[in-house]
């Protein structure tokens, strides 16, 4: 009978509190490292859906639509940071490709272009540091991917601004007798009722109040449908600044982190847009050197004073009088301000309005001038109705509509 010897087992225990040890710390490095992982994916999925998004946005079957769409793209992704919110998420034009269909063929060069429906945002990050897999034998970095796919859907709901298009007499849908192209006057003036063929200040939200009207030219009022009733506000001067932070013009050194400028501030009137018409996509009719129009100027981020900083160079261009304080322009170029803050803010959806103040269909519109004083009249240039594919205008809202506007819709 063998006696149980206690001299035998000495030694053994460090040899296994080192193991656990080893694996201890290799669990601890893989929850954390992983953890790391996650988060990175994270930003970086929330990179890649607002790149899709905001190119699925300019799918308009417009020869130019794939280098808008890619713009856009490339802005809205890379304005989101990742590695922990501390760099750009660096998504390049190869990373946007297009399609007809979901499970199509995707290029940055699809063709035709009138075909491209879809747009997919593919991204990846690397040097994510394994800070701790890596002392049990593990990689020092890590990399991640993430794609997004967007398209264009029609919406049961949209987020117009408090601005609406009255139709002409005895015209109807799609285009209320309007053409797209025409320029239509918005009467600014508190005291005065917009008439058949123009357009006036209508609360979305049924109300009258003007901190109402400030609030939804500021975002949208995003639960608008067909069939609401929609108030009369007074006196609008409390959105003066709403609105022209759209053309990146601000006083008092505005927040252009909040109050986000579009792609271009470059401003549309008689005196540098003699034709009075198409200046979305058409020629001035003038000799204005400055004078291109609104899709080249997003396509180079131009401010108001087109390559300038200068509120009175703007004005020379347009012959407009920026009063009230209005002294800071949101810089331009592919480094500047509308760059790296812009969004679709000047290409709106807005309600028409029946006689009986309801809500019967959404038109597409460009903002065509900033507001300069309480007397000012300023334009939109009307783009068409805001339920047809063609249509540039897209906006925020519930999608699975059969007639709405066109809004972007994630897929994959």
């Amino acid at each position: 009978m063998s006696r149980y010897n206690k001299k035998s087992e000495r030694g053994v225990i460090l040899p296994i509190v080192g193991l656990t040890l080893a694996v201890l710390l290799g669990m601890a490095g893989l929850v954390i490292d992983l953890g790391a992982m996650f988060v990175a994916k994270t930003e970086l999925q929330s990179a890649v859906d607002s790149c899709a998004l905001a190119a699925a946005q300019e799918l308009d079957g417009t020869a130019d639509a794939l280098t808008r769409a890619t713009s856009a793209g490339l802005t809205a992704g890379n304005a989101n940071k990742v590695k922990y919110q501390n760099s750009s998420a660096a998504i390049v034009d190869t990373d946007v490709t297009f399609s007809d269909t979901l499970s199509g063929s995707y290029s940055s060069s699809f063709t035709p272009v009138a075909n491209a429906r879809y747009a997919k945002c593919n991204h990846a990050t690397s040097g994510i540091a394994a800070y701790l897999i890596q002392m049990v034998g593990g990689p020092t970095s890590t990399a991640v991917t993430a794609v997004g796919v967007a398209t264009r859907t029609h919406a049961q709901s949209t987020c117009p601004i408090p601005v609406a298009l009255l139709p002409k007499t005895g015209a109807s849908a799609p285009d209320y007798g309007f053409t797209a192209g025409d320029w239509v006057t918005v009467l600014y003036d508190g005291t005065k009722t917009a008439s058949p063929g123009e357009m006036g200040w209508y609360n979305l939200d049924g109300s009258t109040n003007a901190n109402e009207t400030k609030q939804e030219m500021a975002v949208g009022y995003c639960n608008s449908k067909v069939n609401d009733t929609v108030g009369t506000p007074g006196a609008k001067v409390a959105v003066d600044d709403q609105w022209n932070s759209r053309f990146g013009i601000y006083k008092n050194n505005g927040d252009k982190s909040v109050m986000r400028p579009d792609f271009t501030g470059y401003a549309y009137t008689s005196k540098n847009w003699p034709n009075g018409k198409q200046a979305y996509s058409g020629s001035s009719g003038g000799t204005d050197p400055a004078a291109t129009n609104f899709k080249s100027k997003r396509l180079t981020y131009a401010s108001y004073a087109d390559t300038g900083t200068s509120v009175a160079a703007g004005d020379a261009i347009t012959d407009l009088n920026m009063l009230g304080g209005y002294k800071d322009l949101a810089t331009p170029g592919g480094t500047g301000d509308h760059a790296k803050l812009g969004m679709s803010r000047r290409l709106v959806i807005v309600p028409v309005v029946s006689a009986a103040s309801k809500v019967v269909d959404f038109a597409c519109m460009l903002m065509l001038q900033p507001i300069g004083g309480p007397t000012d009249t300023v334009q939109f240039e009307y783009l068409g109705n805001a339920a047809t594919i063609s249509s540039p205008c897209t906006t925020n809202g519930l999608a699975g509509g059969n007639f709405g506007p066109m809004i972007p819709a994630l897929v994959q």
